[in-house]
């Protein structure tokens, strides 16, 4: 069965471990069962691609996921690294919030 995680597609991220530590980037997809992430323009590989009726072919750059452990939310106020926690707002709605400085994640 695949966890839950505190990080969401569209998420501003940045990568705290590897060799991208300290670029930052929106998360494009969550893969919950490898528990991966893939950050738009981060962890960048060239796959060689064979021409098809689709496209010509050649070396392409794209992509490659994340562990998600490697990953931290951006804080909206300091543009820094912070962890996650949850607050419930007076309408009972749920939503996530940056630790370091309070600000909330979820619009």
């Amino acid at each position: 069965m695949a966890t839950k995680f505190k990080i969401k597609k569209g998420d501003r991220v940045v990568v705290i471990t590897g060799r991208d530590k300290g670029k930052t980037g929106e998360v494009l997809r969550v893969l919950r069962e490898e528990a991966r992430v893939v950050v738009q323009g981060i962890n960048m590989v060239k796959r060689h691609t064979k021409p098809s009726a689709a496209s010509t072919g050649g070396i392409v750059e794209k992509e490659a996921a994340l562990h998600i452990s490697n990953v931290a939310h951006v804080d909206p106020k300091t543009s820094k690294a912070t962890r996650i926690g949850y607050k419930v707002l007076d309408g009972g709605r749920k939503v996530r919030v940056a630790r370091k400085s309070g600000e909330t994640i979820d619009l």
